[in-house]
């Protein structure tokens, strides 16, 4: 049985094997969106993101905190870390400026009940009701994916493993939902159709040797 290898070229994209090995399947249930909280710094973010985001402020802004508001009226809806990257605004180094917390149903029971304070997406929210064509950063989307660009051009996709996410794994595995599979929405934007394609039919080959 032939191994894996550690990196695979997908049409000169470069990614780890583990997108394709490894089972995720968020579980909002479980973390209540403890990712848009977690860590140190807001969400890579591309100039042309960034401009997306201002105009999508206005449609936003009722749905942010008075916090996030004086930090993004103080310093803009992004700023450049420590690292040198352009990432989303943070409120006191944790949230960033575009979480909201509300009650959120669970599904598939028969008498759902509220999980109280999840932290949930304000771009995302005026996405998915049709106020706002802007949904949320790649960055944002990809997850638990991120992308890095080295200085010869080529693209790496890394899988990345954070002790909040240890219940989606959990959930994937349940699942048997491969990475890739999961975020097929998210890389089929990033990539194009064409490209998941190619990933698709390669992963397929892998799991036959």
């Amino acid at each position: 049985m032939n191994k894996i290898p550690p990196i695979i070229d997908v049409n000169g994209v470069l990614i780890s094997s583990e997108i394709i090995t490894e089972r995720f399947c968020c579980d909002l249930e479980s973390c209540k969106g403890a990712c848009c909280v977690e860590g140190d710094a807001g969400a890579p973010v591309t100039l042309d993101e960034i401009g997306e985001i201002e105009n999508s402020l206005d449609v936003v802004w009722e749905d942010m905190t008075a916090s996030a508001q004086a930090v993004v009226d103080r310093q803009g809806v992004a700023y450049t870390d420590q690292e040198g990257d352009l990432v989303t605004s943070i409120v006191n180094g944790k949230d960033c400026v575009f979480t909201y917390y509300d009650d959120l149903e669970i599904s598939n029971t028969q008498h759902p009940t509220p999980i109280t304070r999840c932290c949930l997406c304000a771009l995302e929210k005026a996405y998915r009701e049709g106020r706002s064509k802007f949904c949320k950063p790649i960055s944002c989307a990809l997850y638990p994916i991120r992308e890095k660009r080295f200085s010869s051009g080529l693209i790496g996709l890394n899988y990345h493993k954070w002790s909040v996410c240890e219940c989606a794994r959990k959930k994937g595995r349940e699942l048997d939902l491969p990475v890739y599979k999961f975020l097929k929405d998210p890389l089929v934007r990033r990539f194009g159709q064409e490209w998941y394609d190619e990933l698709e039919t390669i992963a397929e080959v892998l799991a036959s040797v």
